[in-house]
């Protein structure tokens, strides 16, 4: 019985994704072509390799005995992939870059377009997804994420502090006046807590305790949407709100919170002409954004 790499493969993406619906959006197809695919895979196996539940795919026995030798066969075939691409010295070709939503929005965005318009063998491919793509695997080439990658292989880099601030409306402020020490009578838009953004929630619970949460989002533009409507106060980063029409800082007398923003590479994905060049322009941009993105207090 001879197997193919893209049968075993796509028995990775289903352990990964756990339903064929999922695995079918990162795979770009649809959910029932990878159901005929898994079919034709277990009767050429004769192998059940999930159960099927309400819930989603749940892996079998057999089906779990094969994952490490699967997990090390794609390193080594990624691997090859990262060693040839090195090889390639054109200032040409596809650079997939990850972030989040506002940071890709208004940051990376120019940015990226800026160094694109300048080389243009070059196509950036921009995805805002709080997901963390694994550089590993080449889900993408650079990652741009407030705190530290955890992967040995990765290259991390510092580009930008980035502050943040409590803002509202000004006509919030005159409806309701100025927050007290605890923010009693007073309404909050929170973050969604995920890993990166629970020093923020922190901060805020801590600096207004006794505030009612109106809102829970996980983006910052969500965040600044409700901010904008008058109805409510939030913690948002000055770069975003600073000198948008009738929104103000509200200092509380509190240091305000500062992220480091960092950009992740893996190391040999770094040797790459395109992506080497493209992360020497995006730090000597951030470089020049330094007193837009944390203004002294």
């Amino acid at each position: 019985m001879l197997v193919d790499w893209e049968e075993l493969h796509l028995v990775q993406h289903l352990v990964r994704h756990g339903s064929l619906s999922a695995a079918a959006r990162a795979m770009g197809t649809t959910q029932p072509t990878l159901s005929r695919r898994l079919e034709a895979f277990e009767q050429k196996t004769q192998q059940k390799l999930f159960e099927r539940q309400t819930s989603g795919l749940v892996p079998t026995a057999a089906c779990l005995s094969i994952l490490s030798a699967l997990e090390q066969m794609e390193a080594n075939a990624l691997a090859v992939e990262r060693r040839l691409a090195a090889q390639d010295d054109a200032l040409a070709g596809t650079i997939t870059v990850t972030s989040l939503d506002w940071l890709g929005d208004y940051l990376l965005a120019p940015i990226l377009t800026r160094f694109a318009a300048a080389h243009p063998g070059v196509t950036i491919h921009l995805l805002n997804d709080a997901r963390r793509f694994n550089l590993s695997r080449r889900d993408a080439d650079i990652a741009f994420r407030f705190g530290s990658f955890d992967q040995s292989d990765i290259v991390e880099r510092k580009v930008a502090d980035i502050r943040y601030g409590l803002f509202a409306m000004q006509a919030y402020l005159d409806r309701f006046g100025h927050p007290n020490a605890t923010g009693d009578g007073h309404a909050i838009v929170e973050l969604a807590e995920v890993p990166v953004r629970v020093s923020l929630s922190t901060w805020l619970k801590d600096l207004l305790p006794d505030a009612r949460v109106m809102l829970r989002a996980n983006s910052i533009r969500s965040q600044l949407s409700a901010v904008e409507t008058g109805a409510a106060l939030a913690t948002l980063p000055h770069f975003l709100a600073a000198g948008r029409d009738g929104l103000v800082s509200v200092d509380l007398g509190v240091a305000a919170p500062v992220l480091s923003l960092k950009l992740g590479v893996h190391q040999e994905t770094r040797n790459l002409p395109r992506v080497r060049k493209l992360i020497d322009f995006a730090v000597s941009q951030f470089a020049g954004l330094r007193p837009k993105l944390n203004p002294s207090s």
